[in-house]
């Protein structure tokens, strides 16, 4: 095995890992962000002193505190990963979520996800298979950013 392709063997255990943790923690977060409002009741109107009582209830709302923590995680994973992996890397990988998302609204919020809807994320996730296959980091030289 040369050296150039145990590096690279090496990123990739590093980077997919990471890649799985934001492909859930984001959709997660958005999810609980969803669940969390839905248990708030909506403003009477649009008057800036109507928003002021779901503000507060959403302050004291212990789901959207976890998915607030969910999304920071998501946030600090996305930004490691940034540091050694091209974005044209993590980007389509991290389009995996949409899978999550469906599954996670399935599941915690109720929600219906049609055949038709199935079908579009599993070509989205065809694709990133396809980008997957490809090398994480393009632009660093050899040994750098191990």
């Amino acid at each position: 095995m040369t050296e150039q392709h145990h590096h690279a063997r090496r990123l990739q255990l590093k980077t997919i890992p990471l890649i799985a943790l934001i492909i859930v923690l984001g959709p997660l977060g958005n999810v609980l962000f969803g669940k969390g409002m839905k248990g708030i009741a909506a403003p009477r109107s649009r008057h800036l002193v109507d928003f002021f009582p779901v503000i507060y209830h959403g302050l004291l709302s212990p789901v959207l505190w976890l998915g607030i923590g969910c999304m920071l995680c998501f946030f600090l994973i996305y930004m490691l990963l940034l540091t050694w992996a091209d974005y044209s890397y993590i980007q389509p990988a991290g389009a995996l979520s949409y899978g999550s998302v469906a599954i996670l609204s399935y599941l915690i919020l109720g929600e219906v996800v049609s055949p038709l809807r199935w079908s579009g994320i599993a070509l989205i996730c065809l694709g990133v298979l396809i980008v997957g296959r490809t090398h994480p980091n393009t632009t660093a030289k050899l040994g750098s950013h191990d």
